[in-house]
């Protein structure tokens, strides 16, 4: 299993594993919350059975009266009791603003007066509210005439019930911050490391290369071989060798953009791949040889190689690649488009190639694209994307660069 896939596996055991904490912190808390419910309906039919008894019984001692009272009393949820019309008989543990309140009167003499008052539109809110929330219980007095007990949750069950959304709220942002802090940390590290290996490659490639170009310096003396073909080539090599190392010294550091053609550009690095390839795979350059882009080159022509060689690399047998340079006039931008008749990338992949790791072959580290997007996004300010792809049709890679090219208005 390479390092995207175990990556991939940890994050969605871990997503499960949230997901069973969260069904069973809300599953315990609606436990709790229907035997909070049954309670309180148990209490509100207590409390409506000691009403009943209080409007029906004419002739009773002071004690038994005190003792209904006192259940009565006990009970203090928010409690509407109503007739068959919705008149409103009586009230408990409303608002006292609402339900009884005093306003100044001035009579025609202007003397002051108070009197007592209540807001019917909080009345009405409430019964509604609690008509929402529970079934009433019913009342029937001794001449048959009904009357409905109305109850509300108590603040206790209110809150219980939005408790432990506002928990996983806070535990999700918690979790949310934790992992962006610990993301930046740990890609700051990663960066730490590339760029040491980067350097320190550089550095132990310098003494070799020196040697190598010595050596092709001295064959050509010694044999007088200054136009041989295979001289040559090898000394074409020894500077792409060299270019390598230059490039590995570049990483880690803000690099130098210059404007450059973008066709010839890559057109060179073609010429000499294509010498080093299957003659089965055919090569294209096409589109605006003018356009211009600013670019480092030694880092331009490694984003084009790492393309190339996943493009040649998805080819079995014969096949070709295409490179196109488009200008888009109106975005001021260069699109490149890499177009291969490999294997092509299912959909779902668009995304995950370009990250660490993710690799198809089996001795493959999942580092060229995951580099090649890093070259282009972060170094050249541009924008590398999978543009379309077809399993057994092939792939267009896209890279979009802004354009330096400078236009001179027309003169007579």
């Amino acid at each position: 299993m390479n390092p995207y896939e175990q990556k991939r596996r940890w994050k969605f055991l871990l997503l499960a594993f949230a997901v069973v904490i969260a069904s069973a912190s809300l599953w315990y808390t609606n436990y709790l919350v229907k035997n909070i419910a049954v309670s309180e309906r148990t209490r509100a039919e207590v409390w409506a059975m000691s009403f009943k008894k209080i409007i029906e019984i004419e002739d009773i001692n002071d004690e038994y009266l005190t003792v209904i009272f006192s259940i009565r009393d006990s009970l203090s949820m928010p409690t509407i009791v109503t007739d068959e019309r919705d008149s409103i008989i009586y009230w408990r543990s409303l608002d006292s603003t609402k339900t009884n309140f005093q306003v100044e009167d001035n009579g025609r003499e202007s003397a002051i007066f108070t009197r007592k008052i209540h807001d019917p539109g909080y009345f009405k809110a409430q019964l509604a509210e609690m008509k929402r929330q529970h079934i009433p219980i019913v009342i029937i007095k001794e001449d048959g005439e009904k009357w409905f007990v109305y109850y509300k949750d108590s603040q206790l069950l209110t809150q219980l019930k939005v408790f432990p959304y506002i928990q996983l709220m806070v535990i999700g942002l918690f979790l949310m911050v934790a992992y962006t802090v610990f993301s930046s940390s740990r890609r700051s590290e990663q960066n730490l490391v590339w760029v040491g290996m980067a350097k320190e490659t550089a550095h132990q490639l310098g003494t070799p290369i020196s040697s190598l170009m010595a050596w092709i310096e001295l064959l050509k003396s010694k044999f007088k071989a200054d136009e041989d073909p295979l001289i040559l080539e090898m000394e074409n090599d020894v500077h792409r060798l060299e270019m390598v190392a230059d490039r590995f010294s570049k990483i880690g550091s803000t690099p130098n953009l210059h404007s450059h053609p973008v066709y010839a550009a890559i057109k060179e690095y073609v010429d000499y791949f294509k010498v080093r390839t299957s003659e089965k795979i055919k090569f294209k350059v096409s589109g605006d040889q003018e356009v211009e882009a600013l670019m480092n080159i030694p880092l331009f022509e490694w984003v084009i190689e790492n393309l190339m060689k996943n493009s040649v690399n998805a080819i079995e047998g014969e096949g070709s690649i295409e490179i196109q340079v488009i200008e888009n006039l109106v975005k001021e931008q260069v699109f490149i488009d890499v177009i291969d008749s490999g294997k092509g990338i299912p959909r779902m992949k668009f995304e995950t190639i370009f990250q660490p790791g993710y690799t198809t072959r089996k001795r493959g580290w999942g580092l060229g694209l995951s580099l090649t997007k890093r070259i282009v996004e972060n170094y050249h300010k541009g924008l590398i994307f999978v543009k379309d792809s077809e399993p057994g049709v092939g792939t267009t890679i896209r890279i979009v660069l802004k354009s330096s090219t400078r236009y001179e208005p027309a003169t007579d």
